[in-house]
This record gives C-alpha cells, structure tokens and sequence, in this order.
C-alpha cells in the first residue's frame, strides 16, 4: 500500500508538467489574444494577441506598460475593473473597449480579466476577442437594413409590419398615403381599431377573420392577390390588391407582412372598358351581347326561370324621322324612349337596345297574363307620348312581340330572339309590315 501511494507521489511532478504543457498549447493556438499582465506591465502575449497589435516580436509588447495598448478613454475603468478583482480565480464581465496597436491603428476588442496565479505570485490574465469582423457584419447589416428602409420609403406599393397581437410595427409612407393616416396613427395601434371600413369585391362590409393578414397570422398561409375595398376617414374609397406573408416563416411568434397596391383607378378603368363592352353608347342600355348573355344565362338554369317573358320592342316609322328630321332627332327620340322603357319595367326587368331601333326586355320571374298584358299597354302608352326635340313635336308608336320561357327550353337565346322578332311583326299595324311573315306555332303572341 505505501508503495503505491509513494508511486502515485512519483507521478504528480510529471502529470502537473503535462497538464501544465497542455494549457500553453492550448493558449499559443487559441484564436483569441491572451495577455498576461503584473503590476501594469505585460509578461506575456500569445501569438493570437501578438497579430491583434501588429507585433513583428514578442519583444514589441512583452516588458511595456499594459496602458500603452489601451485607448486613454478606456483606461480608466480598465483600472477599475481590475482592482475589483481580489480573489484569485475571480473575473471581470465581458467588456468592449479600444485597443491600440503597435501601427497606431485602433481595434475593437471584448475582454475579461481573471486574476490567476502566475508563478509565484497573482498576475491578471485578459482574453481578448477582436470584434472587427462582427463590426463589419453589424455594419453591412446596418447599410442593408438603411437600404431596404430607403427602398421601401419609396415604393408606390403600400407595405405594413403586424405583430402577432394585430398592432402595427412599421408602415412605410405609401402605406399612409393609402390609408389617409399621419405614421404617429398608425404605429401601434390594432388593426381594429382603426376607423377604416374593409369592403369585400361586391362592396359589402369584410368581417375581420377576412383580412388577409389576419388570415396569415392565423394559419402562416401567404395570401396573394387579394382585392378589397377601403373607406377612408376622409370619405374617399380605395380599392386594394394585396399580399400577405409571414416576415419569418420558420419562427412562430414572426410578425407578418402585408403590401398593397392601389388599382382604384385601374378597377375603374376595366370596369368602364367593361360597361362600353356591355351597354350601347347612346342609350345606355344592355347592348345586343349582354342582353343575350342575361338570356342564355336563365335558359341554362335547371330550376325557377329568373325570366319568365321576353318582350321585343320595335318604334314604327322611325326610319321616316331619321329621313326627314336627321339622325341628330332620332338619337334623341332613340334615348328618350329608352328612358320611358327604363322608367316602366321593374327593377329586376332588363332591357337593352339590340339595334336601329329595336330594344329587348327580359322579365323577370312568373308574370300572368293579364299583368302581362297591362304591363305592355303600359310600355305602348308611355313610349306613345309625344317628344319635343328641337322644336318637332314628334310621336312614335311601338310593337311589341312578346314570347315566353318554360322549364326545360331547349331554344338559344337567338331563338328566342327571332321567335319575338316574329311576334313583333305580327302585331306591327298593316301599314308599317314591310313584308309577309310564315306562322309558326310556338309559345309566342303579338300585342
């Protein structure tokens, strides 16, 4: 037993020295500086603190003042920190200061400072980690985020930050413009409580759970190409098309985003391209292509008929006032009896000009017969009233050809058209029938 004990003895001078062998090893190779510094002046530096000062030797820092490498407004609470360590083994928080070297260029370090045992006697012992490549990091960053700042300063495109609790983070100044609103009113504030009505496509107020960013922030979804409208607090409405992402998809508590572009005047342009695709420019009405786009649409339906009548109206010896009185005077007679027709049907009716003179109603729902009949004389009668344009007293008569829809109708609405075309000539007065017309036995009357 003892000359097991006097062997382990034996062995401590050799362990310490290995392990003592290792710790230099690993403060020569470790990528930080490591400087060892008594009674304010330096007795060691690795080789990593040696490249940090741009030291050619050891010699050009070992045996100088520790003060010498270390900016004067740091020096100070250095000092400070160092005399609060007392202990042996006792350490300093991580701190940054400026470190000077050898060239007399400066350097961004964070160091900590342990008092240690260095040979005899305590020393302080300081691990320097250079900062110049996290600096250059940060600062690329900074310029990054100062350019994306700029550049979304100044896109035309409206673009807002919302957190996870709906309050808005940051919203660029397209975004305000959009709104109507100052940044001071929109920074912080939940998007519910702003005094601003969301409509959907149709113009109908949007409940909340419909917003796309709140849909986004409900279940991560992107939601893209998204239009609803905006009445603003200044009485204005907007039309939007938005987008909607999360800002960070892999972190769950990611605030979202939500950019948005104004298209009111682009809606109002395609809807304008759309009403003179649709309606005759000179009355107003339904053209010929819409009209029968209604007809078809309520012939495809397989349960109650939305249009129960279709009725064609044509004005009796207009070509005679085109050809005594101008095209000028028949325009206005062609738009006031569109006006009159217009005044008389109900609100579900359609009408439309097809051509020339000749308009086509679409009644809708179940209509009986003697309301039918009523409805006709009604139209006849106000279309007959007279018409002061430019000093003529002008009246004009119409015929009307009425045929009726039924479940099942197999006709095209070019049928139907012609059937009421034939219907209209039917009941047209003797003297205005231009020609002969062959019978044919369907659902169709003359009135």
């Amino acid at each position: 037993m003892n000359d097991v004990v006097g062997n382990d003895r034996a062995r401590l001078p050799a362990d310490a020295e290995q392990l003592a062998q290792r710790y230099r090893s690993l403060v020569d190779y470790s990528p930080d500086g490591i400087v060892v510094h008594e009674r304010g002046v330096i007795v060691y530096a690795n080789p990593a603190l040696l490249r940090l000062l741009g030291a050619a030797e050891p010699e050009d820092v070992v045996g100088r003042p520790v003060t010498d490498f270390v900016a004067p407004p740091c020096v100070a609470p250095m000092l400070e920190r160092i005399r609060r360590l007392t202990i042996a083994g006792t350490a300093s928080d991580p701190t940054e200061m400026t470190l000077l070297r050898c060239d007399g260029h400066s350097v961004e370090v964070e160091t900590v400072s342990v008092l240690t045992a260095w040979h005899d006697h305590l020393a302080y012992q300081v691990v320097v980690h250079d900062l110049t490549s996290q600096r250059r990091a940060e600062a690329a960053q900074q310029r990054a985020e100062h350019f994306f700042t700029s550049v979304v300063s100044q896109l035309e495109e409206g673009v807002v930050v919302i957190d996870r609790n709906g309050r808005i983070e940051s919203a660029n100044p397209a975004a305000r413009r959009i709104f109507g609103y100052d940044a001071e009113d929109l920074i912080g504030t939940h998007i519910d409580d702003l005094p601003l009505c969301l409509l959907d496509a149709n113009a109908q107020p949007m409940p909340s759970t419909w917003y796309p960013v709140i849909r986004t922030l409900a279940t991560g979804e992107d939601v893209t190409r998204f239009v609803f409208g905006l009445d603003r607090p200044d009485g204005q409405r907007r039309w939007l098309s938005a987008n909607s992402r999360l800002l960070n998809p892999e972190d769950p508590n990611s605030p979202a985003v939500s950019s948005f572009n104004d298209i009111t005047e682009f809606r109002a342009s395609r809807r304008q391209l759309e009403y003179q695709a649709t309606h005759d420019p000179l009355t107003g009405l339904a053209n010929r292509s819409l009209v029968l786009s209604r007809l078809a649409a309520a012939l495809g339906t397989t349960e109650t008929l939305p249009v129960s009548s279709v009725l064609f109206i044509d004005l009796d010896g207009f070509k005679v006032i085109n050809d005594t009185l101008g095209h000028a005077i028949g325009d206005t007679v062609l738009q006031i009896v569109a006006q009159r027709l217009q005044r008389g049907l109900r609100a579900d009716d359609v009408v439309g000009r097809i051509g020339g003179d000749e308009f086509l109603v679409l009644l809708s729902g179940h209509t009986l017969g003697e309301d039918l009949d009523t409805l006709i004389t009604r139209l006849r009668q106000t279309t007959s009233e007279p018409i002061i344009a430019r000093g003529h007293r002008i009246q004009v008569d119409a015929s009307v050809g009425v045929t009726h829809l039924h479940a099942g109708d197999t006709r095209t609405p070019e049928a139907v058209l012609h059937d009421a075309d034939l219907a209209m000539y039917r009941a047209k007065p003797p003297n205005h029938q231009s020609s002969p017309l062959t019978r044919r036995t369907d659902s169709t009357h003359a009135s």
